[in-house]
């Protein structure tokens, strides 16, 4: 045989699958395998069901996709670019706040011949990107192409009560292409992630500075999540208004309506009605708005590039003059109910009085028109509570869920949706205090207050918890409760 041809031949079977390499190499197919709660039930699950997604292999031999993509899972499955070898994957970080996580693959052969995707920069506005993914439906890999048309603060879908920096662009984004690369000069500019049902022909992707931080984040082995700047920033374009601060007249500065967050640093730092000149040297419009790499865009995207507990620089007026603050931020654990959530449920059982904690999903659950059907105490303690007092915002409200019908229960005159505030004597803010409440109780009688017209009923203890017994062995319930960091 020639020299020449055999080296040839050698080297087409050796790098002949690396050299026609491009990114759909390393973007990949995800089943994910699910299990939901049930927050009406909260003790019981739905049946496991099989969801689409997509993926890419990022540097650390590690996959990156969407947080909603593998959310509840019980099983991750994987398969490579036209390999039909399936590889179980697990969640190794996951951020429900950003929509993103990172998965490992444990058997090392799915990595042969890949090669990690580099994150790129923000791109611009009317350039083009290439975006991959595996629509639901198909095994095939999908390209499409599109133009940035906007780049903006978005609320993400996912978490429902956060808005972080986004792109849009016309190319399609289909539900199974959630968790793909959106590629420009080889580097992934952005993760498809949402589309919005109100516009024809434009879905959104996750920024290179959202992966960045979330990235960042887990670099000690830890996720802590996107800090929260606490206050409640509103325009400040009236001139008698302006006027009467004694700022200029030149378009400068958004007023702090509010300080909500339970930080005792954001309170020592900010006042109500101080304005916000500048954040991080970017100046704030009247408008709230900064000029961010060639994007007009919401100046609370410059508090999402920090993490947890760092300061962010900047320039607020006060009585007159501007006055330069190193704000600490931090994320705020006190309260995420208003936020979709992740967890299973809690709950105790009194007697066939089911209690959960109030959330965005236990309402959802009620049906498409729940809001028709909720309380303006819910509506309050659920979008509301979390901007007031410290105090009452790390409070977790409790609401009666459902009645498990007993003889000894017949009667207990409360309406399912009622938040409980008092049980045996002692102020509910919590599951543990519901617990704690009703097994320091040595009476005759549990007695409960509710929200709703300061409403009050008992249980005769006993029967409660012979009712409990029956009625978990009726409903093939587990337990009479489960609450978190409670075994």
């Amino acid at each position: 045989m020639n020299i020449r041809l055999f080296v040839a031949c050698i080297s087409l079977l050796l790098f002949g699958r690396f050299a026609i390499a491009g990114p759909e190499q390393s973007v990949v197919q995800i089943i994910n395998y699910t299990q939901r709660p049930n927050w009406i039930e909260p003790w019981r699950f739905s049946n496991v069901s099989g969801g689409l997604g997509s993926g890419f292999v990022i540097e650390g031999q590690r996959v990156m996709t969407n947080a909603h993509v593998v959310s509840w899972s019980k099983q991750i499955i994987l398969h490579r670019y036209q390999d039909p070898k399936p590889y179980r994957a697990r969640i190794e970080f996951i951020g429900h706040d950003c929509d993103l996580a990172v998965l490992k693959v444990d058997d090392p052969r799915f990595f042969e011949g890949i090669e990690p995707l580099p994150i790129g920069d923000l791109p611009s506005v009317r350039s083009s990107v290439l975006t991959y993914g595996y629509p639901a439906g198909g095994r095939q890999i999908s390209y499409t192409r599109g133009v940035i048309s906007r780049i903006e603060a978005q609320r993400y879908a996912h978490i429902a009560n956060r808005s972080f920096l986004a792109v849009q662009t016309d190319a399609a984004i289909n539900p199974g292409n959630s968790g793909g690369p959106a590629i420009q000069d080889g580097k992934v500019v952005g993760v498809s992630f949402q589309g919005n049902p109100s516009l024809e022909n434009a879905g959104f992707f996750i920024p290179p500075e959202i992966i960045r931080h979330f990235l960042n984040d887990i670099g000690d082995g830890h996720y802590d999540g996107f800090p929260d700047t606490g206050i409640a920033l509103v325009p400040l374009i009236n001139p008698a208004f302006r006027k009467s601060l004694k700022l200029p007249d030149n378009g400068i500065g958004a007023r702090i309506d509010s300080i909500y967050q339970p930080h005792p640093e954001t309170h020592a730092r900010l006042e109500k009605n101080d304005v916000l000149l500048a954040v991080e040297g970017y100046s704030v419009g009247s408008d709230c708005m900064i000029q961010f790499q060639g994007n007009r865009v919401h100046c609370g995207i410059l508090f999402d590039q920090v993490q947890n507990g760092e300061s962010v620089a900047i320039t607020i007026w006060r009585a007159g003059e501007s006055l330069d603050v190193e704000l600490p931020v931090y994320v705020n654990q006190a309260d995420h109910i208003s936020g979709n959530q992740y967890t299973a449920p809690p709950y105790l059982i009194i007697g066939g009085l089911v209690f959960t904690e109030l959330s965005s999903n236990y309402l959802g659950s009620l049906g498409r028109n729940w809001r028709e059907h909720t309380s303006a105490e819910n509506f309050y303690e659920l979008l509301y509570r979390s901007k007031q007092t410290s105090l009452l915002a790390s409070a977790k409200p409790i609401v009666l869920s459902k009645i498990l019908k007993h003889s000894s229960n017949i009667d207990f005159n409360v309406n399912a949706r009622s938040i409980v505030t008092e049980v045996n004597g002692s102020t509910i803010q919590s599951m543990q205090d519901l617990k704690d409440a009703v097994e320091a109780n040595t009476g005759n009688y549990h007695r409960f207050r509710f929200l709703s017209g300061n409403k009050e009923e008992a249980l005769e203890r006993t029967a409660a918890a012979l009712a409990n017994r029956e009625l978990l062995e009726q409903y093939n319930i587990p337990a009479t409760y489960r609450i978190r960091g409670v075994q």
